[in-house]
């Protein structure tokens, strides 16, 4: 409210209470007569003196004026109200929208990945499905192999066992290579008794198989070497027999196409 209507309502609330004040006067006065006569003493009400507001002097005051301006400022206020609760609506429209859409993008990415780890889950199934079959597959092959190597060995063996038995006949008492290697490595190889050995005794006896292996690690290097070398020349002299070979070869077509090999060049 402004403070023209106050001063009004408090006006009007003056008067009220002077017209009370005065309407309560005679009752006091009948009381007092009253306490004369009956010798009685009776509490008297206290009023304060109210002095009451008046209008202040001036330009004459227009209601209507100031009713129009309440309304203007309710409707300014209510206009304020509503552009706040639609502005807080809006926000939270906003914020519902990207909450929503976050949550799409939480629901896309799971299904993505949940297509990735199915897709994965599949090959790998479908790889260890190829490779069980591969297995399988080569088992089979092998059985298969093996089956067939048992029944031409046993069908060697019907047909020409005769010829086996005259082979080991003549053969006799001679060793295969085989049965040389292993003899050759069961006299090489002397057992150990180191059980009542000593630790001077123990440290010699290391100290010869260290210098052994060390010599034989040196026969194989040089075996090896050797072994490269004659490879090698192998490889030299079969390449300049072919290139001996394919010279021989274009050099006796020369004549019938008239050219031919002179000097090391073709002519």
């Amino acid at each position: 409210m402004s403070d023209t209507e106050d001063i009004i309502e408090e006006y009007e609330e003056e008067d009220k209470v002077s017209e009370n004040e005065e309407g309560e006067e005679e009752p006091e006065e009948d009381g007092e007569n009253e306490e004369q006569e009956e010798s009685r003493p009776k509490p008297k009400l206290f009023m304060p003196n109210l002095i009451p507001l008046k209008i202040p002097d001036g330009e004459k005051v227009d209601f209507d004026d100031i009713h129009r301006k309440r309304m203007e400022k309710d409707l300014t206020e209510l206009q304020t109200l509503i552009e706040v609760h639609f502005e807080s609506r809006k926000k939270e429209e906003e914020e519902l929208q990207a909450l929503t859409e976050r949550m799409e993008k939480r629901r896309a990415e799971r299904a993505e990945q949940l297509r990735i780890r199915n897709e994965r889950e599949k090959e790998r199934q479908a790889r260890v499905a190829e490779e069980r079959a591969r297995k399988e597959e080569e088992e089979n092959r092998k059985r298969a192999e093996d089956d067939v190597r048992k029944k031409k060995a046993f069908s060697n063996m019907l047909h020409f066992g005769g010829y086996l038995q005259k082979t080991e006949r003549k053969v006799g008492k001679k060793q295969t290579e085989r049965e040389k290697k292993k003899m050759i490595l069961t006299e090489r190889k002397t057992p150990l008794n180191i059980g009542n050995m000593n630790e001077d005794k123990l440290r010699t006896e290391a100290q010869h198989l260290f210098n052994r292996i060390y010599e034989l690690e040196a026969e194989k290097y040089d075996h090896q070497a050797t072994f490269k070398k004659q490879k090698y020349e192998i490889n030299v002299l079969r390449n300049r027999v072919s290139d001996h070979q394919k010279l021989k070869s274009k050099s006796s077509k020369g004549p019938r196409s008239g050219k031919g090999i002179v000097g090391g060049r073709w002519k």
